[in-house]
């Protein structure tokens, strides 16, 4: 695979893709087959079918990370396809929490010339002879079976958008061939070429739209595609009809993005944060294929906005098979669209050394906040930490506290993606970013924990952040808050684009506070 390189926006974006699935996934985990949930607002209680943990995702999230294992290497050849249907088969004996029909009855029928060869191991022409059984079982599912329009490979199909971001006609190619390995139906290809282009295009241009792939399905078949997608734009999702299908559940998240309730959100400044937010809990309301919904329209909304903007309230929660976080995702992402390079982040164990001073100082205003430096992260008594800047994996291991320590409690180390750039291009949305780390600083102060905001020198990224925790949470003025974290981190002045964000971003606040 050519190596693509990215502006850090689309870096942000494309490292968005498998975390807004997930975050949907194990969003939709506990409503799966219900009714729609006019009056109820979804949460990551879980339960559902298998029974999950909270935050825990499902079949829709395991099958992406079968495929983004492969698409990690390299180039989705023939033998790579087959890499990925060993690495289903594999999944199905040793992890699969939820198998659809279909699913299960083309694993089945190839089952004859499984291995145990590991998954990330070289099978050599077996892979190859594996792609071409998977094709044939497939073919053979979809002509003896009327309904085989199922969601089941278009659920695990965000992934694909990130193979060939440069080239929208291999990503149509790699959709087709990924989804044909367990879905031949025509319908389910059109499905995932459509929401594999709208992802490629969302990740390089910011922009959504779910027809940009449109010339790229057969010709006979681009009116009905046409009518499906405009007859869902701007509609309530839980009208959207037969959401198990391959073309309902991709009509449904496009309501779930694109209706009026939703889309109110995003016409306003900040309203990036909101329009995740309210597009994934409008997909889990539609009620029935609430979890495979939710990721498709997660994958798509990540694509759009960014692993930056997606809530952190969902980020830190979430993880599953096979024993992976978020990090593991946005890695897989990277490496799939060609961003990682051995030795660099987040790949890289341990980031080079910041120096500076080692800094851990509590706040005036809430004492169970500290603001510091990197160079402190491997001291802090803190019991829960935010990072602001990129740590290492080693880093992140030994930082980390049990991510469940004691039962299900969500995580106590959250990562954010903010760059330290006064150059606006270099932000998909920075104060929704800020404002967000500052609401997960207030989510974790709630649980009774310490909590340490770092960044690496706490010369704008910390303060900002704090500045935004000060006065929504605390209640203090913006002036009051910006002259007690200069005193607790000892500089007269703070300034930036950062900065002036979050201060524009407190008046705001400030003045819709009631008196």
């Amino acid at each position: 695979m050519t190596h693509q390189k990215l502006t850090s926006t689309q870096r942000d974006r494309a490292a968005g893709v498998l975390v807004g699935q997930a975050c949907g996934d194990a969003l939709g985990v506990p409503y799966e087959f219900g009714p729609p949930l006019h009056e109820t607002k979804p949460e990551m209680v879980g339960g559902g079918l298998g029974p999950y943990a909270p935050g825990e995702w499902s079949d829709d999230t395991q099958m992406a990370i079968c495929t983004a294992r492969v698409t990690a290497e390299g180039h989705l050849d023939d033998r790579a396809l087959g890499r990925i249907m060993r690495g289903f088969q594999h999944w199905l004996d040793n992890g699969a929490s939820d198998v659809g029909n279909q699913t299960r009855a083309v694993l089945a029928a190839t089952r004859d010339i499984f291995t145990n060869t590991p998954p990330d191991e070289d099978g050599g022409s077996l892979d190859q002879e594996w792609f071409w059984a998977a094709l044939d079982a497939s073919g053979s599912y979809a002509k003896h079976h009327e309904r085989s329009a199922g969601n089941g490979a278009l659920m695990r199909n965000g992934i694909v958008g990130l193979t060939a971001l440069r080239d929208r006609d291999a990503t149509a190619e790699n959709a087709r061939n990924v989804a044909r390995l367990t879905h031949a139906n025509p319908l389910v290809l059109d499905s995932c070429v459509l929401h594999a282009e709208a992802i490629r295009h969302a990740v390089m241009t910011g922009e959504y739209d779910l027809v940009a792939g449109l010339d790229l399905i057969p010709e006979e078949r681009r009116r009905q595609w046409t009518e499906w997608i405009e007859t869902a734009t701007l509609a309530d999702p839980s009208t959207t009809e037969a959401n198990g299908s391959t073309f309902g559940a991709l009509r449904a998240a496009h309501a779930a993005i694109t209706s009026m309730s939703v889309m109110k959100y995003a016409a306003h400044e900040g309203g990036n944060r909101l329009h995740v937010r309210h597009a994934l809990e409008a997909a889990v309301g539609a009620g029935h294929d609430t979890d495979t919904v939710a990721a498709i329209t997660g994958a798509l909304m990540g694509a759009v906005y960014g692993v930056s903007v997606i809530p952190g309230a969902w980020r830190r929660r979430i993880h599953g098979w096979p024993d992976m976080t978020v990090r593991d995702l946005v890695e897989l992402a990277l490496r799939t669209a060609g961003e990682t390079q051995p030795g660099a982040w987040p790949l890289r164990e341990i980031e080079p050394s910041p120096g500076g001073r080692a800094l851990d100082v509590p706040t005036s205003f809430d004492e169970g906040l500290h603001l510091g430096t990197q160079t402190a992260l491997a001291h802090t008594q803190a019991d829960a930490v935010v990072s602001l800047s990129r740590i290492g994996s080693q880093e992140n291991r030994e930082t980390r506290l049990r991510r469940f320590g004691g039962g299900n409690h969500p995580a106590r180390h959250v990562e954010y993606w903010i760059v330290d750039s006064d150059d606006s291009s270099t932000h998909n949305d920075l104060a929704a970013a800020l404002n967000d780390a500052a609401d997960t600083v207030a989510e974790l102060r709630a649980e009774g924990h310490t909590v340490f905001l770092h960044c690496v020198h706490a010369h704008h990224r910390t303060p900002s952040v704090a500045l935004l925790y000060a006065v929504e949470h605390c209640g203090l003025t913006a002036d009051d808050a910006a002259e007690q974290i200069r005193t607790a981190l000892g500089v007269p002045r703070i300034d930036g684009l950062l900065w002036s964000t979050a201060v524009r971003e407190a008046e705001r606040i400030t003045a819709h506070r009631k008196p």
